[in-house]
């Protein structure tokens, strides 16, 4: 795949609207520590990098104003410490839906939503649990 350094490297790259993108990336850096990659325009869109991931928030166009939040759907990040990036998205303002769990899949999550309504998963990976061992069900291509 061709590089280009005007995009984030990352293979998925949720793109989600929010009615005001500076407030967005401010708000997604101070809560759950996002950092901006490219700002595009004044206020357009903004690339942010989330570990070896990506986000983008772009503004949110006429006729958009109750659609941009999709029920049912969520970015999932993953994190080192769950515990401490719930603290912190709390602590900024996060309205958290579900506190940290542990599965038996080997992850602790929680979730959280932010100040435009959008879910967001979090996970740490806490063991390397083989699918068989909870009911999952890997498949060999």
């Amino acid at each position: 795949m061709l590089s280009n350094r005007s995009v984030p490297r990352a293979t998925v790259i949720p793109t989600l609207a929010y009615r005001d993108v500076n407030q967005a990336a401010e708000w997604l850096s101070r809560a759950f520590g996002f950092t901006v990659r490219l700002r595009v325009g004044e206020s357009h869109r903004i690339q942010m990098n989330v570990g070896d991931g990506a986000v983008i928030v772009r503004e949110l166009r006429p006729g958009e104003e109750n659609a941009h939040r999709g029920v049912g759907c969520s970015v999932m990040i993953r994190v080192e410490d769950a515990d401490a990036h719930c603290q912190r998205a709390r602590e900024n303002g996060a309205r958290i839906g579900q506190e940290p769990v542990t599965y038996p899949y080997g992850e602790r999550q929680y979730h959280a939503e932010d100040f435009e309504g959008y879910r967001w998963d979090f996970t740490q990976t806490v063991a390397d649990v083989h699918p068989d061992e909870w009911g999952g069900k890997e498949e060999r291509l």
